[in-house]
């Protein structure tokens, strides 16, 4: 790429800035010679205007940009109809991809949201609960590339020297050979999950926690006179009462789950089983460059996003309506 194909794109960039200057100066104008009747409304469209654009053309365009392109061959040149819906349902390497999704959501999010949960049940109220916190929140802080590394060194395996990964050398302690972790499938993808599991966990603890924090004392202490045990107290008072906070926290951990490329790409580069649908949309269209295929990947991957988005919606209503 040479010095003229910068500046193109460079032009290209002051053109839009300007059109999108003067679309916003065009705006303005419309609103100042609007009556005071509708000044309102027109004021509401000149602060609205920007990111409906922005919208537009940073996800709407490009969704339907990629629908269409899953449509067609891997270099665009021709229309194959669902040929690559029907690859990706019927191939068993995509096959296994799907499935290593499924497995994904179903036991991230589940997990997550359950430790995290038990952890602030038994950190709430204790002397030193900030610094539990602290602990299990520390590796939010942590990129998932630098997770990853963490953890890919955790299972390091040297088939004949010694062992500088924590899981091979704790079998060797105990007299058992070391295990190539990363390439043992299904463990491997589980392993995978781990990583993921131990980063969400901190975000989980913090949210369920504020939640138990709101949960009338009032209550809790009516069922303990009623004679209800901690556990029934547990599942039929507190449960019930950060019910929202745990459907909050399992459906962030989902989206995120679902977004996951990071992780699979840095410890095993989506090899020996362990590719998911985000990492193999990056694969097909810009590894092995079948555009095609990877708008397919892509497609199927907001079609898992959509259900979950319109389940948040409508509790989300609920919540409105009850507290109306």
């Amino acid at each position: 790429m040479d010095i003229s194909d910068y500046t193109d794109r460079f032009g290209l960039l002051g053109v839009g800035l300007v059109a999108f200057a003067a679309v916003l100066l065009g705006l303005y104008g419309l609103a100042e010679l609007a009556s005071r009747r509708d000044r309102s409304r027109a004021v509401a469209l000149v602060f609205l205007a920007p990111a409906v654009l922005f919208l537009v053309v940073g996800l709407v365009y490009p969704a339907i940009r990629t629908v269409a392109m899953s449509f067609y061959s891997g270099d665009g040149s021709q229309f194959v109809g669902v040929d690559n819906y029907t690859w990706a349902v019927t191939d068993p390497d995509a096959l296994r991809v799907l499935i290593n999704t499924v497995m994904w959501i179903v036991i991230v999010p589940l997990v997550s949201t359950v430790v995290g949960l038990v952890y602030a049940v038994l950190i709430d109220g204790r002397r030193g609960e900030r610094v539990y916190k602290a602990l299990v929140f520390l590796p939010m802080g942590i990129s998932f590339v630098g997770a990853s590394i963490i953890w890919k060194l955790v299972y390091e395996y040297d088939r004949s020297g010694d062992q500088i990964g924590l899981a091979n050398q704790v079998l060797v302690w105990f007299g058992a050979d070391p295990v190539n972790w990363l390439t043992v499938n299904p463990w491997n993808n589980l392993l995978l999950m781990v990583v993921l599991v131990w980063i969400e966990v901190g975000f989980a603890t913090v949210v369920l926690s504020a939640a138990l924090k709101g949960v009338p004392t009032e209550i809790v202490e009516a069922a303990r006179i009623d004679g209800a045990s901690p556990s029934q107290i547990f599942w039929k008072v507190t449960v019930p009462s950060i019910r929202s906070a745990i459907v909050v926290v399992a459906v962030t951990v989902f989206i995120a789950t679902l977004k996951l490329f990071d992780i699979v790409r840095a410890m095993t580069g989506g090899h020996q089983g362990t590719d998911v649908l985000a990492h193999n949309m990056w694969d097909q269209a810009f590894r092995l460059g079948n555009d095609g295929r990877g708008a397919t990947m892509a497609v199927l991957l907001f079609a898992l996003v959509i259900p979950v988005v319109i389940y948040q919606v409508r509790n989300m209503r609920r919540q409105e309506l009850e507290t109306r």
